[in-house]
């Protein structure tokens, strides 16, 4: 079974809190403070393999945690490291926020790895915040919180030439035949539950002089299958990474037109994604040994022609014009990539858009919702989350720290007033009189 999308949680590891700790020894009665740091969490990592083709070890588990760092200890000992959580996925996985649907990664090749989620920082001991007024502090930094979210997996298989028509096309025949793949086949709708791949060899490719591509039929598409009948979703992912188009119709099957089909197919096509209805198509008309299929060849090349396809008459189960059907479609696919490549270089020469700059990490908002006053931003939140709120001395460190970023006046032009709620993240804090 091909399990191409999901759901998942992952979270990943906190930071160890710093030690408050002071020398205690025989001969050191003032030995000052030595608490060590909190150790890094680990992080979050997605990595393709092609030792995978489906997503199916994340059917069951949806909850992944990355190691907390451990906390700092006496004798400025820092805490170990968190360990850091890599998940593995086939080639072809696309990973989005699920808040946002924003694209995080998109893996194609073999061992891409990519970090999805960044372990927290480990909070500073003791050790940091002794000044030459005030030797003993007695403040710590708690661990920063590890970064947390929902993602998507997607699957889309990566395959060069895509097989696309009606069920009982032919699609999975002239597959086992100019491959070595075994997909099943029968004389009955949606036989095929799954897209197969197989990769095509034209000429000795392993001796230099030749050329290969993969191949992916995908199940059969009916009416409908942009909105999601018949499974037309799960089948129209596949085919979008996919640069040419091998569209089979069936010549021999009385309660079908063949030219119909191809019309349905394509409106189906383009209304899932625009650019799929761009992509160059070589129409196929399957069963030509067939007598039915010899007498509605004509007709069916004519108006294809006119319309601009190049149109082929093979007979998958009888192996006729499949040899031509494939070094065609390798010298098509061929021009497609040099073409490709012409204009990747040509973007590389004449990018001159808009320079993107990240936004910078102190940059915070002000919101008021449900009577409670929320703060977000990477900087404040980090301050919130790893203070100690216990500590007297914390505290004031970060009142100060939150005036130096401009958070205190914001608040205050937002009507902040004693006794109200601001939130931090997940951190929320009274506001005092000062």
């Amino acid at each position: 079974m091909l399990f191409d999308h999901t759901k998942i949680y992952i979270k990943a590891g906190d930071g160890g809190d710093g030690s408050m700790h002071f020398r205690r020894e025989k001969f050191a009665a003032f030995g000052g403070p030595d608490g060590g740091d909190g150790g890094r969490g680990g992080s979050v990592y997605f990595e393709a393999t092609h030792n995978l083709n489906t997503l199916i070890d994340y059917r069951y588990k949806h909850s992944f945690k990355a190691g907390s760092g451990e906390a700092g200890a006496r004798q400025k000992m820092h805490g170990a490291k968190g360990e850091d959580l890599v998940l593995s996925v086939p080639p072809g996985t696309i990973i989005r926020d699920a808040d946002t649907n924003q694209v995080l990664a998109d893996l194609i090749e073999d061992e891409q790895r990519v970090m999805v989620a960044r372990g927290g920082r480990g909070g500073l001991g003791n050790v940091h915040f002794a000044t030459s007024t005030n030797q003993a502090p007695k403040e710590s930094q708690k661990g920063e919180p590890g970064e947390e979210r929902w993602v998507t997996l997607e699957l889309r298989l990566i395959a060069d030439v895509g097989l696309v028509g009606y069920p009982n096309a032919g699609k999975s025949t002239l597959l086992s035949v100019v491959t070595a793949a075994h997909p099943k086949i029968a004389d009955y709708p949606f036989t095929t539950l799954a897209p197969n791949l197989g990769v095509v060899e034209v000429g000795q490719p392993r001796q230099g002089d030749g050329f290969s591509f993969v191949l992916a039929d995908i199940p059969g598409l009916i009416e409908g299958a942009a909105q999601g009948v018949g499974l037309g979703h799960e089948f129209l992912r596949h085919i979008r990474r996919t640069r040419l188009l091998i569209h089979m119709l069936d010549g021999a099957s009385l309660e079908r037109d063949p030219w119909q089909d191809l019309q349905t197919i394509n409106r189906e096509l383009r209304e899932y994604d625009e650019q799929l209805a761009g992509r160059p198509q070589i129409v196929v008309f399957n069963k030509i040994d067939l007598p039915e299929a010899q007498e509605r060849w004509p007709e069916l090349k004519e108006k294809a022609e006119a319309a601009g396809y190049t149109t082929f008459a093979i007979s998958a189960a009888a192996h006729q014009g499949t040899e031509e059907l494939m070094q065609h479609a390798a010298k098509r696919l061929r021009e497609i990539q040099q073409e490709e490549a012409e204009r990747a270089a040509a973007q590389a020469i004449d990018m001159e858009g808009p320079v993107l700059r990240p936004q910078a990490e102190d940059a915070f908002t002000v919101t008021k919702e449900q009577g409670v006053f929320i703060v977000r931003g990477k900087m404040a939140e980090r301050a919130v989350s790893m203070t100690n709120p216990e500590s007297e001395e914390g505290m004031a460190r970060l009142q100060v720290r939150l005036a130096r970023m401009g958070v205190t006046k914001a608040l205050e032009a937002a009507g902040v007033k004693p006794g109200d709620f601001v939130r931090f993240g997940k951190v929320e804090l009274y506001w005092g009189e000062e």
